[in-house]
């Protein structure tokens, strides 16, 4: 048996802060690494102790093995705890740990090595008599084996991976697979094989020691996916027939035993529309929707993680399940934009219920361009399916997130879904319903009376005759307020008792509660730390309001045809031969943005001439910034 005492996380965000929260209550120091970027970061604040990662970008930083070890034995940590991502299925890595004389908290590298291929490690499953999709070499690709999914054969969470429909785009997308995958994953090997319509992705949680003992600990379902990084997870996969369940189980184990794991590890399975299961992949960490399981098993994988490292023994059986857990992914990111991810300051982060939460921001946090854009994990457990995906939906419903577009509106409605609800599972979910899901947003305007009444408000240290008629001394002439929420201009007029359709009740600078068609409702209010933008959240929704100036200063503008960034990022590729002077075809890509880790196409709006490129490769770029300038050819 081995004693830990202290643990370095290799990894940022809110699974570092997660690690860490084990590593306390199991009365281990903690130790942080961190970038420049994350300097002040919550893991960082987080940690007995913190190393600086000199640089920015993740192969700078938290893909530096060697700089991570260094940090350990510097810290005085004896154990080495990868997260998932990064380095974490990296099996040189692993046994540069071992050989610094440091605890890997992982499987032994062998068997990531085994299972660290993609390619490899199909080769091992089909061995095994594991069901496989047949892969697919796309120098040979025909039209009949389309459609095919790219994959990252060194990593996962949606890095690397393309859809191609027509054989047209084959090339363009093993390229842009294999820069996402060479940049995550330092690994830039990809790999082909048959997409699946309409098919559900389920996986098995598996747990193992070193005494011969692997656990089977159910089954998730994490289908509701975009961009192939799973949106929504929950355990156990709903409407599973159980001697599919059985085989799953099954499956998972003999590719444990296969490879002598020890420690976390997941398997993933394709379960086709008429119930057919296919091995993906093993993914030899913990997974991003661990908690999902905790929550239903009642366990702490970390914890038991830790005790497997230091030569405990399972129990030779799990414990029973109870119940139903669901996990959505909080995202600052724009869904109807493409899913753009969104940059900047994170005001207010406040989910309430009994609901568990794992984040790696607090209020006031900056969310930057160089990591995933995912805000938090918002976990519910309950007796039944019904009860939990109902108390995450009101969950996220009620929270109050300031300062960033996010898609949480768009997991309450997912929550909501006709189709999730019944249990309908598939990863063409959103490619069917996304239209539906983002549009509709709700009417700004009692939330913007509800402002101009909060700024019209005397606040608690106003005279008492101003606090006692303040906004209620009826004047002749209605008070008018202008704001924009998304992109759109609204004026609202009041008096201030009333408004056509809505009866002022009571309000505050910070809380107003308004009579809306004769329903009472109230709004919380609150302005950003400079007084740009108001926040205005009630039960029909949240609302970012911007005051417009009674004197707006003169707009620059920018010429047409002008390519703006969409987000701040990097360029990380200009399309071959592009340079001023260069004729363009409406939808040409020009150049590849990198923000988040994943790559962004920047296309021609319109057939014509560059007349001008203001960026270089390696750039880095704020949102707005101009790029590029298309000359539209005149109409024939």
């Amino acid at each position: 048996m081995t004693n830990l005492t202290s643990l370095l996380v290799a990894n940022r965000g809110e699974i570092a802060v997660r690690i860490f929260r084990t590593a306390r209550a199991l009365g281990l120091a903690t130790v942080a690494v961190h970038s420049d970027p994350d300097a002040d970061a919550l893991h960082v604040r987080d940690a007995d102790a913190a190393v600086r990662l000199p640089g920015a970008a993740p192969a700078d930083t938290y893909l530096r093995g060697d700089l991570i070890i260094k940090a350990a034995l510097a810290a005085g940590a004896d154990a080495v705890h990868p997260g998932y991502g990064f380095l974490s299925e990296n099996a040189g890595f692993a046994r540069e740990v071992l050989a610094a004389g440091l605890t890997w908290i992982g499987p032994p590298p062998e068997a990531i090595e085994a299972m660290a291929s993609k390619t490899r490690a199909k080769e091992l499953m089909r061995t095994a008599g594991v069901p496989l999709l047949d892969p697919v070499d796309p120098a040979a690709a025909t039209p009949a084996d389309l459609p095919l999914l790219l994959k990252a054969a060194a990593g996962g969470g949606g890095r690397g991976m393309r859809v191609v429909r027509d054989l047209d785009q084959l090339k363009e997308a093993l390229d842009t697979a294999s820069a996402e995958a060479r940049s995550a994953f330092g690994d830039g090997e990809v790999f082909a094989e048959p997409y699946v319509e309409r098919g559900r992705h389920v996986e098995v949680q598996i747990l193992a020691d070193a005494h011969g003992t692997v656990w089977a600990l159910g089954t998730r379902d994490c289908s509701l996916q975009r961009r192939h990084q799973k949106v929504i997870e929950e355990a156990p996969a709903p409407g599973l027939p159980e001697s599919l369940r059985e085989s799953l189980h099954s499956a998972a184990v003999a590719a444990a035993r296969a490879v002598s794991y020890e420690g976390a590890g997941t398997v993933e399975f394709l379960v086709t529309a008429d119930g057919r299961p296919y091995f993906l992949e093993m993914n030899t960490r913990l997974q991003v929707e661990h908690p999902v399981t905790e929550a239903v098993f009642g366990l702490d994988l970390v914890a038991l993680q830790l005790r497997v490292a230091e030569g405990a023994a399972l129990p030779p059986a799990p414990p029973e399940p109870t119940g139903h857990a669901v996990e959505a992914r909080l995202y600052a990111e724009d869904p109807a934009q493409d899913w753009r991810p969104q940059t900047g300051a994170l005001h207010t982060l406040a989910i309430p219920g009994e609901i568990r939460v794992d984040t790696g921001f607090t209020d006031g946090d900056t969310v930057g361009i160089h990591y995933d854009p995912m805000l938090a994990k918002v976990v519910a457990h309950a007796p039944s399916r019904a009860e939990a995906v109902r108390a995450l939906a009101g969950a996220l419903a009620g929270a109050r997130i300031h300062g960033l577009t996010t898609n949480r509106e768009l997991l309450v409605r997912s929550l909501r879904h006709p189709e999730f609800a019944a249990g309908q599972l598939d990863t063409g979910f959103y490619d069917r319903h996304l239209d539906t899901l983002t549009g509709g947003t709700p009417d700004p305007t009692p939330a913007a009376l509800a402002a101009a009444l909060a700024e019209a408000a005397p606040g608690p240290d106003a005279p008492l005759a101003a606090r006692l008629g303040g906004w209620r001394n009826v004047r002749s002439q209605p008070q008018t307020r202008r704001y924009t929420a998304a992109g759109t201009e609204y004026e609202v007029q009041y008096h201030p008792v009333n408004h056509p359709g809505i009866r002022v009740v009571a309000a505050t600078p910070d809380l107003v509660t308004l009579e809306v068609e004769g329903i009472r409702r109230v709004f919380h209010v609150k302005h950003n730390s400079n007084n740009t933008e108001i926040y205005v959240d009630s039960a029909l929704g949240a609302h970012t309001l911007t005051p417009v100036p009674r004197f707006p200063d003169p707009q620059d503008r920018t010429e047409p045809g002008s390519l703006l960034a969409p987000m701040p990022g990097t360029v990380v590729r200009i399309a071959e031969g592009l340079a001023p002077g260069s004729p363009v075809t409406a939808g040409q890509p020009l150049l590849w943005l990198e923000a988040m880790k994943m790559e962004h196409r920047i296309l021609a709006p319109a057939s014509g001439t560059l007349t001008a490129l203001h960026v270089a490769t390696g750039q880095q770029v704020e949102f707005g910034a101009l790029l590029a300038v298309v000359q539209e050819e005149p109409q024939a």
